[in-house]
């Protein structure tokens, strides 16, 4: 999530779909554009890398925020419209809020931060060898998530018809509880879990109590609201996870569900060891507004989960040297609970010859 099992990995954010973009942000906004920008050439490894940075920063501030907002109604059905649930501000609702503007500020302010990443820098070079990039960001606190805001969460339970008990929440993956915190303060118990020890004690000193990864659904429960952020795409066994989530809802619960699209699953650590999760997830169509209505109709209404709800947000992940932030197209969802009426999931292994990697 805001820091499921790992922390969204950098990638062009001019469109390309997949890991494989050899040039740098500068060079593939630019192009032949402006020939006296093309002709410049820093000198020295540290000149190029700040230089790279400024030009992807000005592309930032350029950007159209807008699109963090919006699809394509004309592609979705009337029935699904009926759920949309605008999350921005702003006269049309397709700005970013006061929480998410406070997040881009304090983010460019740490990336701007040269004696800072530098620090960064050297760390998750020696430390990559012992651990894995999530419990590194938790070690030196960096990497930090925005998903949602408290009124942004609020509005969601509203339109989904959630009037409580707001007794207990429990956050999968939560990562460093950035965005649990921002809906804490609405519950009586706030659980979370996460993979990497760093985390777990980052939550811990949140004050949030942290659960099992694998027992949680057993040592407390059930739940009046579930977060899974950005989970489901990094996790080893998503059907099973999905239907664990349905029964762990208490009576009248919410499960939030967050997940990037179009959809690229990729398992730090799995049973499969490359990566590829162990169960496939039937998430079909091209483009995010055909997965969109793919996973309503074949993911969650399989396990028995009706969609009240839905949304779209921008997933951000805090800068480095390489640009003040980053960002993916975040759907939300707002689910209950429903007998499951048809055929369960046959949990078939991933193809081989399915091509993986998040995004970002």
């Amino acid at each position: 999530m805001a820091g499921a099992a790992d922390e969204p990995i950098a990638r062009c954010t001019y469109g390309c779909q997949d890991n494989t973009c050899s040039g740098s942000l500068a060079d593939r906004r630019d192009g032949a554009a402006n020939p006296s920008v093309q002709s410049y050439r820093p000198h020295g490894s540290l000149a190029r890398v700040l230089y790279d940075k400024r030009k992807a920063d000005e592309w930032l501030a350029a950007y159209d925020k807008r699109r963090w907002y919006k699809v394509d109604k004309r592609k979705i059905r009337e029935d699904l419209l009926d759920l949309w649930i605008p999350l921005g501000t702003g006269p049309n609702a397709d700005q970013p809020d006061k929480a998410a503007e406070i997040f881009l500020v304090r983010s460019a302010e740490r990336s701007d931060s040269l004696p800072l990443q530098a620090w960064h820098s050297l760390a998750r070079s020696a430390l990559s060898w012992f651990i894995s990039r999530t419990s590194i960001n938790g070690l030196l606190g960096r990497g930090s998530m925005h998903v949602f805001s408290s009124e942004q969460f609020q509005k969601l339970m509203d339109a989904s018809g959630f009037t409580g008990p707001w007794h207990s929440l429990v956050d999968l993956g939560a990562g460093d509880g950035a965005t649990t915190a921002h809906v804490a303060h609405l519950f009586e118990k706030v659980y979370a879990t996460d993979i990497s020890p760093p985390m777990r004690w980052a939550l811990a000193r949140r004050k949030f109590t942290v659960l099992d990864v694998e027992r949680w659904h057993q040592e407390a429960g059930p739940f009046n609201v579930i977060l899974c952020l950005n989970l489901l795409d990094r996790c080893d066994r998503p059907n099973t996870l999905l239907n664990l989530l349905r029964t762990s809802l208490a009576p009248g619960g919410r499960l939030v569900v967050a997940l990037v699209l179009p959809f690229s699953p990729y398992v730090e650590v799995g049973e499969r060891g490359n990566h590829k999760p162990s169960e496939y997830l039937p998430v079909r169509g091209n483009g995010l507004e055909a997965q969109i209505i793919g996973l309503i109709d074949r993911v969650f209404a399989p396990a028995g989960l009706r969609c009240l709800a839905w949304s779209k947000l921008p997933y951000l992940c805090e800068g480095d040297l390489g640009q003040a932030y980053y960002f993916l197209d975040d759907v939300i969802f707002v689910l209950e609970a429903q007998p499951v009426t048809v055929r369960p999931y046959e949990f078939a292994a991933v193809d081989d010859g399915v091509s993986l990697g998040r995004n970002f």
